[in-house]
């Protein structure tokens, strides 16, 4: 499997055909973008921000190589996806970003290169573990779930999951997994074995975020929603962050997992409320 990503490698510098696919609802002044974690899409978001249609312009984004997106065969780099967003987002004006998981890493990157263009931000389960190592034992020390520590840190098994998902489970999905909405655990299956299992290593493991937090201008008004049952997303990266960022503030919602936008709807849109202008 390493040899084949080794393959990917070697074609990074094929051409990324922008625009990714977006949805816009609202007709406000201010303009929200929404970018969804690993696996999710446009429909992570959609049926639930009509509270926030009424005031504000909102764009809902599917990432490199998901939903409805380009899904071309390279390295999904945080640099990639980077470019893929620039592309999609360059003729907007100042505007609030807003990421959930691999989504948030993705807004720390873009908000680093391009601070321009950002007004605030809203990072939801920040998945920041330090180092890729990190990321391995961190996944692994779970008693509770050492088959899922097992795949997630393991690239082949990962691979092998994630083509078992798509092609044997995915219209089942719906019916296996209960908690979470159906329309948003349908879309889990709308991206490629390839886009998937880079994007997970090459940002999610060994992108480093801690540099580009440093690099946001402190005039970029930040807030950091984070479940206290989030198993998925390290708790501690939040201590680093209030130590290197201390005006970044910090909402813990109680007895969330790592989806703070589905299990409390209500509490995250009051909260990005209150950080819009």
């Amino acid at each position: 499997m390493s040899n084949l990503l080794s393959e990917k490698r070697r074609l990074e510098d094929r051409q990324i055909t922008p625009p990714l696919y977006t949805e816009c609802y609202g007709e406000g002044d201010e303009t929200l973008v929404f970018l969804a974690g690993l696996g999710g899409t446009t429909r992570y978001w959609k049926s639930r921000i009509a509270p926030l249609t009424r005031s504000h312009k909102i764009i809902l984004v599917d990432l490199l190589g998901f939903g409805e997106s380009p899904k071309p065969w390279i390295r999904y780099s945080a640099d990639h996806h980077i470019e893929a967003l620039r592309g999609t987002l360059a003729t907007l004006g100042p505007f609030t970003i807003i990421g959930h998981s691999l989504g948030a890493l993705l807004a720390v990157a873009y908000a680093a290169r391009f601070p321009e263009q950002i007004k605030n931000m809203v990072l939801m389960s920040l998945p920041y573990f330090g180092s890729e190592e990190d990321a391995y034992r961190y996944f692994r020390k779970n008693r509770n779930d050492r088959l899922r520590g097992l795949v997630v840190t393991n690239m082949g098994l990962t691979i092998i999951a994630c083509l078992i998902t798509r092609r044997v489970l995915g219209k089942f999905l719906p019916y296996l997994i209960r908690d979470m909405p159906k329309e948003v655990v349908a879309d889990l299956v709308k991206h490629t074995w390839i886009s998937s299992t880079s994007s997970l290593w090459e940002v999610v493991y060994r992108y480093d975020a801690l540099s580009d937090i440093l690099r946001i201008p402190e005039r970029i008004d930040v807030l950091c929603i984070h479940g206290d049952r989030d198993t998925t997303a390290p708790l501690f990266s939040l201590d680093l962050i209030q130590k290197h960022r201390p005006g970044w503030r910090i909402e813990m919602l109680h007895d969330v997992d790592h989806h703070p936008f589905l299990r409390d709807t209500a509490r995250c849109i009051e909260l990005i409320k209150n950080i819009v202008p």
